[in-house]
C-alpha cells in the first residue's frame, strides 16, 4: 500500500511516503509555526523523491492530535485537499496510536502518551481517551505504566516519585512509518474508525464576544 503521511501535531513538521510499511521518502524539520507553508512543499518533495503522483497513492495518513491547534489544522487541510483531488481516503491517526505502534516491547504495561500542551499543562492520551491537565493533577494509578511523548521524562519522574512502576520509553514524537502502519490497519478495519478531524482537547483560545456576533450588514 502506498501512503503519504503528514504530521504537524507537535514540534516537528514532516511528510513521508511509506510503501508496504517501508519508508521510501522523508522530509521533516523542527517547527513551532509555519506548518501551512512547510507541509505542501514537503509533500511535493517526497512525492517527487518516490517518483509518484498523488493519484498513485492508496491513501493519506495524517495525525489528528492531540497537539498544536495550528499544526493539526494545517495537516488536515492539506490531507483532505490531496485526498479529494486524488480521490483517495484520508485516515486520521492520533499521536498516541503512532507512538504505541513504535513500542512493541512494553508488554502488559499501560501506555501513557503525554505531550506538552504549551499552556503549562500536559495532554494525556491513554486507553483511547485524551485529556489536558497539569502535572500535579495526573491520575493516581496502581498499574504498571510505560510513558511516551515529548513530556515523558517529566511525567515518568512524577510517577516514580509516587512509587508507580514506570518505564520511560525513548519514543518522543510520532514517526512516519508508524503513522502509516496505524492508518493501514484502520483502513482495513483492524482498528476502530476515527474521523479525520481535529482531536482538540483544550477549548479554542478565540471566544465569541459576550454580546454575540454583530448582525451582517444590510444589503
Amino acid at each position: 500500500m502506498r501512503i503519504l503521511t503528514l504530521d504537524a501535531a507537535l514540534a516537528r513538521c514532516g511528510a513521508a511516503i511509506v510503501i508496504d510499511q517501508q519508508m521510501v521518502a522523508l522530509r521533516q524539520e523542527k517547527a513551532s509555526q509555519g506548518h501551512a507553508a512547510l507541509l505542501p512543499v514537503m509533500a511535493e518533495a517526497v512525492l517527487g523523491d518516490a517518483a509518484l503522483r498523488a493519484a498513485d497513492l492508496d491513501l493519506v495518513a495524517v495525525t489528528v492530535g492531540p497537539g498544536s491547534f495550528t499544526g493539526i489544522r494545517a495537516g488536515l487541510a492539506l490531507a483532505h485537499g490531496i485526498g479529494r483531488a486524488a480521490g483517495i481516503p484520508v485516515i486520521g491517526v492520533t499521536v498516541g496510536e503512532a507512538l504505541a505502534d513504535s513500542l512493541p516491547f512494553i508488554g502488559a504495561r499501560e501506555l501513557w502518551s503525554v505531550t506538552d500542551s504549551r499552556r503549562g499543562r500536559i495532554f494525556l492520551e491513554r486507553a483511547g481517551t485524551a485529556i489536558a491537565l497539569s502535572l500535579a493533577d495526573l491520575p493516581r494509578t496502581t498499574s504498571k505504566v510505560a510513558v511516551a511523548g515529548d513530556a515523558a521524562p517529566a511525567v515518568a519522574a512524577w510517577l516514580a516519585a509516587r512509587d508507580v512502576d514506570v518505564m520511560l520509553t525513548d519514543a518522543r514524537l510520532p514517526m512516519a512509518r508508524h503513522i502509516a502502519v496505524v492508518a493501514e490497519h484502520r483502513h482495513a478495519g483492524r482498528l476502530p474508525p476515527l474521523e479525520a478531524q481535529p482531536l482538540y482537547v483544550d477549548p479554542p483560545e478565540a471566544k465569541l464576544p459576550a454580546g454575540g456576533l454583530r448582525p451582517a450588514p444590510a444589503a
